[in-house]
């Protein structure tokens, strides 16, 4: 009988333990990016594919997601041959190599919180086979079941050899340097 109860106390303390995964929508969640140059910025979306969300105790204890680059848009550019060619642009060997490189992921490593609301998110960002870690801060609201966690990341593309008309790898650029830091605005929202 004493080992029936130690091995159900286990078994029960180990189940405990794992966190809970709660669903997360992708076709509800959204990264929208940012990039700003000289004369001005453009931002557009990249769609997530997939995405978990490690979630116990009303804390995110992990989590990642992994985007579509062959997918990414161009928002901000309303006539349609500009915009397919920055679309172009962006999805060449000149930015993201979509078809070497179809999907960049992001794995949190680490969530600090002290009020379970408010977060510093540290994980790896992977782009173009490149992974490097990022921290950023990040908010979760939980209403009805239903969890939001927004976040700005913010990433140097030039740590991914995305380096077409930097200033730090560039001289005389003037009006055509393009500014290192790319935004991205993640918003994931998940069921618990």
């Amino acid at each position: 009988m004493k080992i029936l109860t130690l091995l159900f106390t286990f078994a029960f303390t180990a189940f405990t333990m794992i966190p809970e995964v709660a669903t997360v929508n992708t076709s509800e969640s959204s990264i929208t990016w940012t990039a700003k140059k000289v004369t001005g910025q453009h931002h557009g979306k990249v769609p997530i594919t997939t995405a978990t969300l490690d979630y116990q105790n009303g804390k995110i204890l992990g989590g990642s997601f992994e985007m579509d680059m062959t997918s990414l848009t161009v928002e901000d550019i309303t006539d349609p041959g500009m915009n397919k060619k920055l679309t172009d642009h962006l999805k060449s060997d000149d930015f993201f190599s979509v078809a070497n490189h179809g999907k960049s992921t992001f794995t949190i490593t680490n969530a600090k919180t002290s009020n379970g609301k408010d977060y510093q998110l540290t994980g790896d960002l992977t782009i173009k086979n490149i992974t490097k870690p990022v921290t950023f801060p990040a908010t979760v609201a939980v209403n009805g079941g239903i969890i939001t966690a927004t976040g700005k990341l913010t990433f140097d593309r030039t740590d991914y050899d995305i380096k077409f008309r930097s200033g730090s790898y560039f001289e005389n650029l003037a009006d055509k340097m393009i500014y290192d830091d790319v935004e991205l605005d993640v918003k994931i929202i998940a069921s618990e």
